[in-house]
Order: C-alpha cells, then sequence, then structure tokens
C-alpha cells in the first residue's frame, strides 16, 4: 500500500563529508517529488533521515545524540539511518533505540520506496546489500545555501590504505558518465549558484567505472576540461584529491582556466616517508613536495589544504616532528588534523606500537596550532592584493562572510544585498578573529 503524505515533514541531517552532503540532498529532492515537506532537523517532523559517516568514532557517537534529537521533537517520529556507517554496522544502528529503519548504501537512494507507512518499528529494519553488489552509481549534487553547491562526480575507492574504512562502506570506484557531470552543472547553474564543488570519495580517479566499464573512458583532465566550459558557472572548485592522481596537465590548465580557482586540497596524512608506506599511501613526500612546487610555480597565490593523521600505530616522537618539521616548511596555507581512531575490519587494527590517547591528543594540539600560524601567514601573504570575493549568505554576528578565489576567508558587516554576488575587493587587514578586511578595488 503506498504512503499517503498528505502534506507529511521530513527533516535531514548529514554527518561527515561534501560527499555525504550532495547524496543527503539527492535524497531530500527524492521526497519533495513526493509530496513531502523538507524542514529543518530542529524542527517538527514525521520522518528524521540521519546520513550517517565512519570515518572517525566520534562520527559514529553523534549518530545516537542525532537519534535523540529526533525523538526529543517528535517522540513519535520515524527515525531511518543511511550512509557509510549504516553499510558497515547495519545491525549496531538497527539496535538503538528509535532507529526504525536501515539502508545501506544501494538501497539509500530508494529510501521513499521503503515507507509503507510510518508507524515506529519495534526493532529497527535492515535492508544492506553486500559491498560487492555496490557497483551502481547514482548522481547527486547539494545547493549549500545560495552560494555554493557540491557536485558529485565519482564515488568508491580501490585503494587499500591500512586506517580506511571508506572502501568498505562504498564499494569499488566507480564514475558518473562525463555527460551527466555536465547536465548536472548546467542544472546547478541555472538555479543561480556561482560556485561548484567537485566532491567524492577519490575524485582523481574519475573515469573508472563510467559507463560500467572498468577502464578509464575519460580521466579527470578530461573532466576538468570540460566543465571549464559549461556556461554560467563563476567559479569551478576541486576538493580534495591524492597527490598520485594530481597530474601536472591538470594544475597547469587550472593556472589559466577560465573558471577553475587557484585552491587545492591535496590529502597527506604523515610527513614521514616510514608511515606512509605503513599505510599504504601511493605516494612518498618526494612525490608530494614536487606537487605543491608545480602548483606554487604556476600560481603563486595558489591556497593548498593539507589532510593530515596523528596518533597512527607506529608513530613515534620522532616521527611525529619529522611530520611537523615537514609541513612548517612545505608553504602550505593550512590543515585538516585528524586523530587516528580503531575500524573494525583494517589492517591498522592490529599493527603495534599503539599510541597513547593523551599523546594523540596533544600532537594533534601542535598540528592544529601549526595550521593556524600557517593560515595567518597566507594570509599576510595576500595583504594588498586584488581579489573576488564571492559572498554567503548567513548573517554571523552581525557579520557576513566571503571567500576569494584562493580561499581567503573575509568579513564585513552585514548587508543582505551582498549575498550570493560577487565583487572585486583589495584585501587590507587581518582581524583579531583571524579574518581579513578588505575595501572595495
Amino acid at each position: 500500500m503506498k504512503l499517503e503524505v498528505n502534506s507529511k515533514k521530513v527533516a535531514f541531517y548529514t554527518l561527515g563529508c561534501k560527499l555525504n552532503f550532495s547524496e543527503t540532498d539527492t535524497i531530500k529532492r527524492s521526497f519533495e517529488a513526493e509530496n513531502f515537506k523538507s524542514v529543518s532537523f530542529d524542527e517538527y517532523a514525521d520522518i528524521y533521515v540521519i546520513n550517517t559517516c565512519s570515518v572517525t568514532e566520534n562520527a559514529d557517537k553523534k549518530f545516537k545524540n542525532y537519534v535523540k534529537k529526533a525523538q526529543k521533537q517528535n517522540p513519535n517520529a520515524f527515525v531511518a539511518a543511511v550512509g557509510c556507517y549504516a553499510q558497515l554496522k547495519p545491525e549496531e544502528l538497527a539496535a538503538v533505540d528509535g532507529v526504525d529503519l536501515v539502508l545501506g548504501t544501494k538501497e539509500k537512494f530508494q529510501l521513499t520506496s521503503y515507507l509503507n507507512d510510518l508507524t515506529k518499528n519495534e526493532f529497527g529494519q535492515v535492508h544492506a546489500c553486500e559491498i560487492e553488489e555496490s557497483d551502481f552509481y547514482v548522481g547527486s549534487y547539494a545547493i549549500g545555501g545560495r552560494t555554493r553547491a557540491f557536485l558529485k562526480v565519482q564515488d568508491g575507492c580501490d585503494y587499500k590504505c591500512t586506517y580506511c574504512t571508506i572502501p568498505l562502506a562504498r564499494g569499488i570506484s566507480r564514475s558518473d558518465t562525463l555527460e551527466r557531470v555536465l547536465e548536472n552543472a548546467a542544472e546547478i547553474s541555472s538555479k543561480g549558484i556561482k560556485e561548484i564543488v567537485l566532491t567524492g570519495v577519490n575524485i582523481g580517479d574519475y573515469g573508472k567505472g563510467e559507463f560500467g566499464n572498468k577502464k578509464h573512458l575519460h580521466t579527470f583532465f578530461d573532466l576538468v576540461q570540460a566543465l571549464d566550459k559549461v556556461e554560467g558557472i563563476s567559479r569551478l572548485r576541486i576538493s580534495s584529491i591524492e597527490p598520485n592522481l594530481l597530474k601536472n596537465d591538470v594544475i597547469d590548465f587550472v593556472s589559466q582556466s577560465r573558471s577553475f580557482v587557484p585552491h587545492f586540497h591535496i590529502p597527506l596524512q604523515s610527513g614521514s616517508d616510514a608511515l606512509l608506506k605503513l599505510m599504504k599511501r601511493r605516494y612518498l613526500t618526494d612525490l608530494y613536495t614536487e606537487r605543491v612546487s608545480q602548483i606554487k610555480s604556476v600560481m603563486p597565490d595558489a591556497c593548498i589544504g593539507v589532510d593530515v593523521i596523528v596518533g597512527f600505530p607506529g608513530e613515534t616522537d620522532e616521527h611525529f616532528l619529522e611530520t611537523y618539521r615537514y609541513l612548517s616548511e612545505l608553504g602550505v596555507s593550512y590543515l585538516h588534523v585528524f586523530t587516528y581512531s580503531e575500524r573494525e575490519n583494517t589492517e591498522a587494527i592490529d599493527m603495534d606500537g599503539v599510541v597513547p590517547q593523551e599523546v594523540r591528543a596533544k600532537r594533534s594540539k601542535m598540528l592544529r596550532g601549526l595550521s593556524s600560524k600557517l593560515r595567518h601567514a597566507f594570509y599576510e601573504s595576500q595583504l594588498g592584493t586584488e581579489r573576488n570575493v564571492l559572498f554567503e549568505g548567513e548573517n554571523k554576528k552581525g557579520y557576513i562572510h566571503g571567500f576569494t578565489e584562493n580561499y581567503v576567508k573575509v568579513k564585513a558587516p552585514w548587508d543582505p544585498s551582498l549575498v550570493n554576488t560577487m565583487h572585486k575587493v583589495i584585501l587590507k587587514s587581518i582581524d583579531e578573529d583571524g579574518l581579513v578586511r578588505f575595501e572595495y578595488a
């Protein structure tokens, strides 16, 4: 029997990465197509959908908090869990008090078809395929506010990094067709969105699995060149891309591009070659240094972000200091610091040399401090330059924020007429909160 909607309300919460956000918005649109009304997670709803993450232990814990939050809004609400954690630990999520439905990687995009009625279940129902069956592709994009969209171009990963559960949660590497990516980009542009961020699990692997083929029909470079021709997009931004897959032809093209911006986020994970080998990363620091040098040589003002993990098994004080010194001297702009957490069914969980939690916390704090210094130094290097700022849509304590093309965050007194507009500015000074003030050029 088909569920009678009658303007039922649905609320969503997303844990984790930009890719998850793009998929949540796609699921949301499937509800809206069936006349559900989307509301904030803080509001009363008939259905609450939580898109889960499995990258860190903290994301696992947050899930239970959001189930409780949903029940507080409406004790009789139907609660569904989808996403990576739902694929890896479906029975565990189903056992959480208040959870009615758990859908894995393959099933999450058909969520509405699992809703015969909204009666709460005594026990959470589980529908999760074996991950080997996740060889399909669902194109997705998310529009965060009115200025920026996350466009999914690729899913899954064939890498075997020893700390990572993503291949177990999302399956093999596979890509959207080039034609469909371009259609989605044009659709986003037609909504007045000025910036698109490309996202996926391993976007540099784009082209693998396109049309169901195991070989690459297109490359990431092909994708970048094609997207640069889409009319109406002011900015295209590459999200996280593996250093071994960020080729010089892409870097050189971005430096001359019409719409791609000089901003790269490149996972490093460790500045110690010994640890990179233990992690089974596909590069060593020499290659990483080469990539950063190439970017700086053709785009001296480019912003470069780095992912780094602290506390990986076997990381000695010497290994950590090697990483700290390497990052201090590399010339990058900011760090995303992750504290290693043990994940089941990974190689690293059985490795010797477990780092005590208090040591992990200390190292994380040191790298976060370094990140603040690197960002401040990068912002200082940009003072006096002329940049284009795209303003965001939120009033934050009386200020509006925006980003330059090379990811300098600026602030100005709140003015709603600035939302989703671009302006030439001259960067003038760094505020006490670390943001940049400007004057119009």
